[in-house]
Order: C-alpha cells, then structure tokens, then sequence
C-alpha cells in the first residue's frame, strides 16, 4: 500500500514537469516569433553598410555603381627591398589589401629542403661528370637552400606561406582596367608577378573584406625576412622626442617636431616660389628655435624680418653706403684654441680675401691673382700680424692699406686703381673702415635691401666672412639663415665659400640654411647641388612650372609629389629630414602670425594699430 502511494506521487510529479516544460517550450516559439516580428522593423549595422545592389562577372564584381577587381602575387623575386609595396599604397586610388600569413612547422620544411639538396647536388654532380658547363643558377638556388637551412634550424629565421592581395575600385570598367594595368606595371617593375582574380572575384573580394577568411588561398612560400619587408604599411610619422614644431603632417594629422641638430647636420635649404611662404616658415622656425635658447643670424635682403627683430628685442644692422654700422674685411677671428696655428688663420683669411677682391675687380689673371695674394700677406705684416703675433691683440688692416700694398708692388698699379673706388671712390663708405657692429645678442639681423644691386654680392660675402670668424671664436648652438642665396650662386668664388661654409659649420656647431625662389640658378650651379647634398634638412613649398622637372630629379619625387608641388597652397610643401619626407602644412598661432607675417595688408594694419596705440598712450600721459 506504502508503495502505490508513492508512485502515484511520483508520476504526478512527472505530470506536472511535463505540463512545465510543454507551457516552457510553448513560451519560447512565441518569443521567438516575436524577436523576428522585431528584427524585420530593426535597422542594424550590417543593413547600413550592405550594398543596395551586387552583380558577379567573370573578371569584376558590380557592387552599387562601383567596379571591382581584385588582383593576387604569384610569384616573387630573388630579392625584395623593404618598402617595395609603398607605390602602390602611395597610388592616390581606394583599393583594399589583405596579406594572410599561414606559420609552417620548422621540420616539415628542412625535410623537404633536405631531399630538395639532394636532388640539386645530384643534378651538379651529373652534369660534371658529363662534362657540362656549370650551371649558376643551379648553384645560386643550392646556397639559398642551405642557408635558409641553416637559418632555420638556428631559428634565426620561421617558414611561412602567404597570400597577397589587392582589390581596386572605380567607377566604370574602363578606369578599372586602367586601374589594374597600373598596379600590374608597379608590381612588374619590382619583379613581382600578378595575376586577376578571372571567375573569383566574388572569392577575392571576400578575401580582402576584414573579416579575415582566405576564401582564394592562392600563397607563396618565403621566409621571415621577405615576409616582413612585404609589410605595406610604411609609416609617414616624421617626429622626435626633442626639437620644434615644424608643421602638421598631412598625411596623418601628427606633429612634424624636429631637432635639426640631431641629424647628421643642421644644414637647411628651403625652395618655393616667391609667395608660397618659404620667409613665412623661415621666420616661425627661427621664433621656435630661439624658445630653446639658440643663437639665430639672418642676412635680410628685402627688409623682410625688421618687424619680427624689433618684436622680440632683436639687433638690427642696416648696412648701405651712408649707414654707421661698418665691416672690416680685413678682420681676424679672435679668442681661438691653441690647437689652431696663426698662420693658417693668416693663410685662411687670405685666400677669403681673395675670393671678395674677385667679386670687387672681376676675373683676374694668373699674374694678378699672384700679386693679389703677396699683396694681402704683406697687408697683414703692415700692420705685424704674422705667424708669431697675438691675434687677440691686433688691429686690423683696412681696405686703404691694402690698396697701398698693391701700388707699392711692380704689376700691381691697375689693381689699385681699380680698388680705389672702394677706398675713395662711389664704394668708399662701406668696406674701409674697422668694424663697429655687435652681435652678441640672440637675434642679429643684417640688412642689404639698401645697397646697390652691384654691392650687394659682395656686402652677403663680407658678413658671412664676418659671421664665419665670430662662430669659430666662441662655440654656441647658432643658425646662421641666408635669404634670397641666389645672389651668391652667381659668382663661383661667393657660390664655393658658402659651399666649404656649409661642409665645415657642424664642427662648430652651426646650422646654415639657405633660402632662394630662383630653383634653376642655384641647383645649376656645381656648388649649389653640392649644398642641397650636404643639407640635412629640405622644405619644398610651390613650385613654378618652370623649376618643377629640376626639383624633381634632383630631390627624387614620385608624380603625386610633383603635382602636389605645383597645386599646393601656400604653406603647404614636402618636408625632409635625413632619408624621411613627409607632405607638410605649415600652421602659426595668431601671435606668432602677428610677428612673422609678409603680407603688406597685415603689415598695413599692424602698423595703424600701433599708432593708434601710440596716440592713445600720449592722450591719457
């Protein structure tokens, strides 16, 4: 009896269960009619990206009004250098690329690459024994195996088989084909082979979708080392830990911060048309540049930094024919180490002087220029400066002793006459008299916009000489910017001292940029290459139609970069440091662009807010 009760229960247990789980299962259907009834209202993600419209072809896939082909490596060179994909990432058209590395096992592979030398040296072995003529690539594939052998089984190198694609878009099927054709070319002048994705498309654009599923798998075997040079993504970041801000990078948005002194030199040039802003970035730099405490000198041949140097309590040298500030061709550098020997600062300062009398007198002929230079070292001993004198207690010969010098020697009376109207003639007021200038401040700017268009060569090669001997006398982190350095470009003699000042300036710790908007004459020049070879650093802004085929072959720039060049606006430009360049735009706060800026409207307005301010001022006094 105790029994029947107790199954009873339990199967009334069981009944109810049945009832449970039925009531469960009769609940989920309706939930799950009701989450469709939802979805079909809902708007995901995946309905906002779909396309509207997909077509397979044979050769292309039709996606909305696009047109798309996907293009696969078969098969790649002996060797391939790092970077070798960056023309086609830098092919200014929307493309896709997938790269799938599938890891090999070590073991597996020497295995095969075992029997693979085995069969090569049996191959070598028969063909000696024939009598044949070797066979270099025969022995060329033997030393790669064994040493992809050896590197494997030191684990130096892994084994892996990779698929490389690339899926190009465009808007009809003959830009597509054009499209193809190119990257095929780039991919063929790399020895690379490609193939088109014919009845795959579908699968190859799958393959480069990010979702990561190979459905093509079409790969190739390499190594560690070609697998990570076939990495695509070169980056464009150009930027240090230390330095200033140059500009903003337009590729990425990022900071273009650089220390032009921590490259192999702080040599700069800076090329451009005449208003694309090459002074603009000259003068933002040397703003920049001065916050971390370095000494900067500008030669100004138009009067263009006036404004910034009284802005920030800079000295400012006007030099012309009736200005009180002089300079002394003549003059020695003072303060130098015991290492440097008087006579070859004598010798040094004479072969300087020469170049400069060139400049004043024209050519000279081979008898001249021997008693131009008996002339200059007498000049000196005039005045007991020799190899045993103390140059830090001297007084300088002047222009009218070297005048002097050359009448009293036999040949040298045409010579003098010719000087003269530097001592006592039109020229008289500029070069013949001790130098009065101080440029001990952080800022010196030496102006030439006054002097005559004959003068002015010869006024930029007195002061670099002058500035040449003030940095070699006390060492300090300075740079040294010469403006408009065409004018120098002219004349071999002032074209070959900016040369050697630019070879020699980083023992002293000086940076000498140079800046012109006539590109043809100075990289026509031998010196002028040469100087652009031995700069570190580059800014390219607009270029002229004119200057754009020189500047190309001479910085090695890819089309896109050309162009850029030719259409880009003001400020805009390529910028180098070392063996990286990156597109630039140049950007200052309206502080800086209130100190720095060339535009005569602003100029205008400044200067009527500044008497404004000054009136105001004398009202309320």
């Amino acid at each position: 009896m105790f029994k029947t009760k107790k199954l009873e229960k339990q199967l009334q247990i069981k009944e109810q269960k049945v009832k449970k789980s039925s009531v469960n299962i009769q609940e989920q259907k309706e939930l799950l009619e009701a989450e469709k009834i939802y979805r079909r209202g809902a708007i995901f993600v995946k309905d906002l990206i779909s396309p509207s419209a997909y077509r397979v072809e044979s050769s292309f896939l039709r996606l909305n009004d696009k047109f798309i082909s996907t293009l696969y490596v078969v098969t790649y060179p002996r060797f391939i250098q790092i970077g070798w994909f960056a023309p086609v990432i830098n092919y200014s058209i929307p493309l896709d690329v997938a790269i799938y590395y599938y890891p090999v096992d070590s073991p597996k592979i020497l295995k095969k690459l075992k029997n693979k030398v085995g069969n090569i040296e049996a191959q070598l072995s028969l063909d000696a024994e024939k009598g044949s003529p070797r066979d270099p690539q025969l022995e060329t594939a033997l030393s790669d195996i064994e040493q992809l052998r050896d590197n494997l089984t030191q684990g130096v190198e892994r084994f892996f088989q990779i698929g490389f694609y690339v899926t190009i878009y465009a808007d009809n099927k003959e830009d597509l084909d054009k499209r193809l054709e190119t990257v095929e070319n780039i991919f063929g002048s790399k020895l690379i082979f490609t193939k088109r994705s014919l009845f795959t498309s579908k699968q190859g654009f799958n393959s480069t979708l990010p979702m990561g599923n190979d459905e093509l798998y079409i790969v190739s075997n390499m190594n560690s080392s070609p697998a990570s040079a076939s990495f695509p993504f070169i980056s464009s970041e150009l930027t240090s830990n230390d330095g200033i801000l140059y500009g903003i990078n337009r590729h990425n948005n990022s900071l273009i911060l650089f220390d032009r002194f921590s490259l192999q030199n702080a040599n700069s040039v800076v090329f451009a048309t005449s208003g694309a802003g090459k002074s603009y970035a000259v003068k933002l730099e040397v703003l920049r540049s001065m916050m971390l405490g370095t000494d900067i000198i500008i030669i100004d041949p138009e009067k263009e930094y006036e404004h910034l140097c009284e802005a920030v309590g800079g000295t400012y040298i006007n030099l012309s024919l009736n200005s009180e500030s002089k300079l002394n061709p003549f003059d020695l550098p003072r303060g130098l180490t015991k290492e440097m020997r008087i006579g070859d600062i004598i010798r040094s300062a004479v072969i300087t002087l020469k170049g400069l009398t060139r400049l004043m007198v024209g050519d000279l002929t081979h008898l001249e220029d021997s008693i131009v230079d008996r002339a200059l070292v007498e000049t000196y001993a005039k005045k007991d400066i020799t190899e045993d004198s103390d140059i830090d207690n001297i007084e300088s010969p002047l222009m009218k002793d070297f005048e002097e010098v050359l009448e009293g020697i036999q040949g040298g009376e045409n010579l003098a006459q010719r000087i003269k109207k530097y001592t006592e003639g039109t020229f008289s007021g500029l070069f013949n008299s001790p130098t009065n200038v101080n440029i001990s401040n952080q800022l010196v700017v030496f102006s030439v916009r006054d002097l005559e268009d004959e003068l002015r060569p010869i006024a930029i090669y007195t002061i670099i000489n002058y500035i040449w001997n003030i940095v070699r006398s006390s060492m300090k982190k300075r740079i040294l910017i010469i403006d408009e350095a065409w004018w120098l470009m002219q004349h071999e003699d002032s074209a070959k001292f900016i040369f050697s000042l630019v070879k020699r300036c980083r023992k002293y710790y000086l940076g000498v940029t140079t800046i012109t908007q006539d590109v043809n004459d100075f990289l026509i020049s031998p010196y002028g290459q040469a100087i652009v070879t031995n700069s570190a650093l580059q800014l390219l802004l607009k270029q002229s139609p004119a200057a754009i085929e020189l500047i190309q072959k001479t910085f090695l720039l890819t089309q896109e970069e050309k162009y850029l060049l030719l259409q880009g606006k003001v400020g805009q430009g390529i910028f180098f440091a070392g063996n990286k360049h990156v597109a630039i735009q140049i950007e200052a706060s309206y502080t800086e662009d209130q100190l720095i800026t060339s535009d005569p409207r602003q100029l205008l307005e400044i200067e009527a807010a500044k008497k404004e301010f000054e009136q105001l001022n004398r009202i309320q006094n």
